[in-house]
This record gives C-alpha cells, structure tokens and sequence, in this order.
C-alpha cells in the first residue's frame, strides 16, 4: 500500500479518540473549559450515560461572536500563544483539541454570550461540519450540548460500558472537581433527575461533606504542608487511619488542582500510614500539590491524566511528610475492642473466627483437636477433590503463616489465603444449598455509598441477597442495611458492606458474577495477616483446609501453602 495522506475527516475521527474515550472524557475538557472562563457555577446533565445527550452549562465569560467558529478549528485556543507559556502552564485546557475532537463524533450545539455582547450567538455542527450559525438570546455564560456520542462511529460504542458504569464515571468526575474548586457550585443531573449539588461557597470541608458525606467528612484531616527550600505545597485532607477502603480508589491527587493520575503519590500517601493499617486496607485522601508551573510536565499523555516532575522524589517527600505530620499529630488511636452498641445479640459477641467457621474460640468449644487424615466435607460431590495433606502444626512464622509438619517435608500455610478458601466454598455450597447464613441485625444501618458502589450494589444487587446481605433505598445514595452474611462476623456492618462492594469492584480473578462476590464476601471475612492464633486454632484451620475440593488456592488464584521437601532441606544440611 502506497503512502498517502490521511482525508480530513479520517484524520479528525482518529485525532479525536487520543482525547475522546469515552463519555466522561467530553465532560472533562468541558468542565475544564468552564473552570478556566471563571465560572462560578457550572451545571452538568447528562442522558443514558452521556451517550445520548452531555449539556455543560456555566456562567464564565463566554467567547465572542467573532470567534466562536476558529473554537472548532483544530490546534486553535486562547490559552497560550509562546513557547514561554508552553513551558508553565497554567491552565487547565491549552491545545485547542477538545472542542474539534468532541464536535468530530457528535453532534454539537453552542450557545454562549460574553459580558459586553447585548446578545449572544448559536453553532451547531455535526460531525465536524458546520450546520447552522446566528445569533440567539442567552445568559451569560456558555451552554455546550453534545449528542449522539459516537453515532458516526458505531464500533467505538460498541465498546463502552452500560448507562449506570458511563454514568458512575461522570459522576466520579464531578465529585472529584467540586472537591478541588470549592468556589464553584457543580450540579450534575443524571437522566432529569439532580444527582450531585456542591455549595459553592469556598469551604472545602462543605465541598468534602457534599462529596463524602456526614460519616467519611468527619473523620477527614486537614492536611497542610510545605517545603521550605522549594515552595511545594500541599494541601487538602487524609482520613484518620479508621477511615479505610478495600482498594486505593479512594486516593485523589490535583496538581496546580488538575486531576492526575499518579502511582508515585498514591504510593507517597500509602508510606505516609505505614504501620497505621491493616494488610489490604488503603486510605481516603484528596490532596492538592502546589508546585511551580515550569516544573511540571502536563503535556506528556494524550488525555492529560498523567504528568512528570522535574523534581519527582521531592514531590514525594513533600507529600509524605504532609500527611504523616497530620496524622501524627491529630489522629486518634484505633479503638480495637468491639463497640458497646454492637448490632449484634449477645450469642453472637464479637470474635476474630465466625462461630460458623470454628465455633466459638472464645472458651474453645467446636475446636477439635488435630488427628491426621482427611476429613471428607459436604461439598466433596460437587467437585473433584484436590487432596489436601494431613498436616500438624508446628508453628506461626510472622503472624502470616502456619509451619505445619506434612508428608516429605515441611509446608508453610498462608492464614488468610487458606481461610478464605474455606470460607469461598462454604459460602458457595450453603447458597448452591439454598441455606445462606445471614445475620439479622438489631437494628437497620443507613449506608452512604459512593456513586460506583451503587453501581457495584445494583449492579451484583441478585448475588449480594443470595448470600445474605438485606438491604433497601433509603435515599439518593444511601441504602438501609438489615442483616449482613454470618461469615463477616460482628462488628461495623457497614464497613462489611462497603469493603465487599469496593473488593467486588476491584475482584478480576474470577469469572463469574456470583463468584466474585462470594470471594469479596470470604476476603472480608478471612483472618488477616499479622493476627496471632493459637495452636488450637491453627490446628482447626487446616482440618478445614483439608475438606475443602480445592485446598491448594484461594478463591483469586493464589496459593494456599508451599511445601519443602525434606530431600531438599537434607541436601542444603548437607545430609545427603
């Protein structure tokens, strides 16, 4: 095939997917160009998950009539004009690409009138082309209505998600922008309907309650910091080391308040509540780094979500120290012991095992001692069994692993992989019996869910009451809990629902629906590394591991237990 230069509306459609994903993408550069008029108000609504319609309408200081027509040229934009300002940027917006690229997939209506202008002026374009152009009446501000997202391009459709997870991405967005420019009031309508509203009125702690809610608000820290030799500066909030997820979603970084994508700071932020968590729990902060523009790259990614540092271990350290001096200094100490207004009955007192797992550990009853052999389970039928060995235990090696004694050598036991075996399949074999064991609780709990833990929730809404979780609306974004599954044990039933809905979520090891949320279900209710246990107990883990059909991975594929050999400690003794 010869060499030829591409026609121009190929050309525009292939330029347009490097900044045009997927509907949330529109309405980032279209927020983003909101924000840099200087709106004070910015009102998002959207249709079917954006694909059917996105309106952005804001109060900012519009475009002129003259030039509303360049707007749609590409490479055309008034946020900078040198290399000098290339080099700092200090906008949110600079390439002259959204509005091309957006108006090169849809069809595109623009209303906007400056301050001076007695009227304002209408475009609409379609596909990239011009249709209609004249004046029109209008507030201040601009309105931009993008519809029938993609319909020139029906295998880019094709690939995004459903209306809900489109629309959780928006809304994500959203959040994320009212939390960094609490000046400005952001309201999102999802089909007709308000969704999202921020005050507006410049206190970040507002904008936080609007986004997180009473429960999370509260337990946020105020983080302020700076590094005296080069000015970085960080501020925003961190929660208290009781306020955790099950996944780092719940990190938000700004840079020169940009959103960013960043491991480095995610892993700055991790290092800042080093020895504070548990195994597998992740913070909730949203902070804002402050750095000059000339040492920030924000033109290394087609769709701006990653940046580079000139200086990136001091970005690092800035931040690091930012939240560990917060933290130090204004977190409380984690209260382990369970809460005196437990939901649970007395018969079910709180205890690290579920008495359905051990029964009760706390005076030992239900604990047999160990034997040897196989037990055969219930569940044996079901699948072909993968025998595990009888093992004895010898031991607990850093509060993660149980040295047992086996056939040919010595196995080291993963706690809470080969717990979250057990309890994966007895979750799964108690549902398949139709005998899920859930736990009624005293009293309802009113859960605040994030807009992709109710995307999660509906979405897996049928295997969540199948094995025992009960719940019901109880407003925008919040549910009433009535009764969790038996396997969490007692203590916060909503954190039991929150943690399953962000580890289903995150869940990609196994396939089907049902599956994953009985392995959240199991990883939740698991014992964790670093708990000490008792001989008893370690004893009574591996007799379940051993009835289990498969013994020898957890329910994501990891394994349960390594084995040495005893020809090879011989050989490295120098017995043999």
């Amino acid at each position: 095939m010869s060499i030829k230069v591409l026609p121009p509306d190929l050309a525009a459609k292939i330029a347009a997917g490097e900044v045009v994903e997927r509907p949330a993408s529109v309405v980032k550069e279209l927020v983003e160009n909101s924000i840099d008029a200087g709106s004070s108000q910015i009102t998002v609504e959207i249709k079917a998950g954006g694909v059917e319609q996105i309106k952005v309408i804001d109060d900012g200081h519009g475009i002129p009539t003259e030039e509303i027509a360049i707007a749609f040229q590409r490479h055309a934009t008034s946020k900078i004009d040198s290399q000098e300002q290339l080099d700092a940027i200090a906008t949110l917006g600079f390439r002259g690409e959204a509005l091309p690229s957006i108006a090169a997939v849809s069809r595109t209506v623009i209303i906007t009138r400056q301050p001076l202008y007695p009227g304002g002026c209408r475009l609409e374009l379609l596909w990239g082309e011009q249709v209609s152009s004249g004046s029109q009446g209008c507030p201040l501000g601009t309105s931009m209505e993008v519809l029938d997202l993609f319909g020139n391009l029906p295998a880019r459709r094709k690939f995004l998600k459903s209306a809900s997870a489109e629309t959780s991405r928006i809304q994500e967005l959203v959040n994320r922008y009212a939390l960094v420019f609490p000046g400005i009031r952001f309201q999102l309508l999802v089909d007709g309907k308000v969704s999202f509203t921020s005050p507006g009125n410049g206190l970040h702690r507002e904008a936080l309650l609007a986004v997180y809610g009473p429960q999370a608000a509260t337990a946020m820290l105020e983080v302020h910091g700076e590094d005296p030799d080069s000015g970085y500066q960080v501020d925003g909030f961190a929660g208290a080391p009781s306020l955790t997820r099950a996944n780092r979603t719940y990190m938000t970084f700004f840079i020169n308040r940009r959103w960013v994508q960043s491991r480095m700071l995610s892993f700055a932020v991790e290092e800042a509540y080093s020895g504070l968590l548990q195994m597998k729990r992740y913070p909730m902060a949203a902070l804002n780094i402050n750095i000059p523009y000339d040492e920030v790259d924000v033109n290394s990614h087609p769709s701006k979500r990653e940046v580079r540092f000139r200086e990136e271990n001091r970005v690092f350290s800035t931040v690091q120290r930012a939240v560990r001096a917060v933290l130090v200094a204004d977190s409380p100490v984690p209260n382990l012991a369970p809460p005196p207004d437990s939901d649970y009955p007395a018969a079910v007192a709180p205890s690290f095992f579920p008495r359905s797992a051990f029964g009760d550990v706390r005076n030992g009853a239900g604990m047999p001692e160990y034997q040897g052999g196989f037990r055969g389970g219930p569940s044996d039928a079901a699948a072909p069994r993968q025998d595990a060995p009888p093992l004895k235990v010898v031991g607990q090696l850093k509060l993660t692993y149980i040295v047992a004694e086996g056939p040919g050598g010595m196995f080291l036991v993963d706690q809470h992989a080969a717990h979250e075996r057990v309890l994966f399949d007895r979750i799964r074999q108690k549902t398949s019996e139709r005998e899920p064991q859930s736990q009624p609780l005293l009293e309802p709990v009113s859960v605040e869910l994030s807009p992709s833990q109710g995307d999660t929730l509906k979405s897996h809404e049928e295997s969540l009451q199948d094995y025992g979780f009960q719940f019901e609306p109880f407003g925008d974004g919040s549910y009433l809990l009535r009764a969790v599954p038996a396997i969490c044990g007692a203590g916060d039933s909503a954190k039991s629902l929150l943690d399953v809905l962000d580890m289903t979520a995150f869940e990609g090891l196994v396939r089907q629906k049902e599956d994953v949320t009985a392995a959240s279900i199991a990883c939740h209710g698991a014992i964790r590394a670093g708990k000490s246990l008792t001989e008893q107990e370690m004893a009574a883990l591996l007799e379940q591991l051993e009835a289990t059909p498969n013994p020898h991975t957890c329910p994501h594929g990891r394994p349960t237990m390594v084995h040495f050999s005893s020809t090879h400690m011989e050989r490295e003794f120098g017995r043999r």
